[in-house]
């Protein structure tokens, strides 16, 4: 009799940092039909979608550096932005104004 094979998860890489995690370490960000941005918890959302990992400082790359709208392949606009860092914020602890000052510290 032949050995089961062990499946492998499947991979991510983060937005923010560029490292690859197993699918479910990561938040999905869906982009919509619509054109809105949002966060898709069960991962299972039909439209455009890219990962971000568990770290603030990922967070804030990805919102402002332009890499969510290029992961999206369409702008995201503020009021996404808005909504999503106030997700980050309730489910990470912190980001925005508080991530960059807790940088400025280090």
């Amino acid at each position: 009799m032949a050995p089961l094979r062990t499946r492998t998860p499947p991979q991510r890489s983060c937005i923010g940092c560029r490292e690859r995690r197993g699918k479910r370490a990561l938040t999905r960000l869906v982009r919509a039909a619509d054109g809105s941005v949002r966060v898709d918890e069960r991962g299972r959302e039909p439209g455009r979608g890219g990962y971000l990992c568990e770290s603030p400082a990922c967070w804030e790359r990805a919102l402002e550096g332009g890499r969510l709208a290029r992961a999206l392949r369409a702008p995201v606009r503020e009021e996404d932005r808005a909504m999503l860092r106030a997700w980050a914020g309730r489910r990470l602890g912190r980001t925005g104004d508080s991530a960059r000052e807790g940088r400025a510290g280090e």
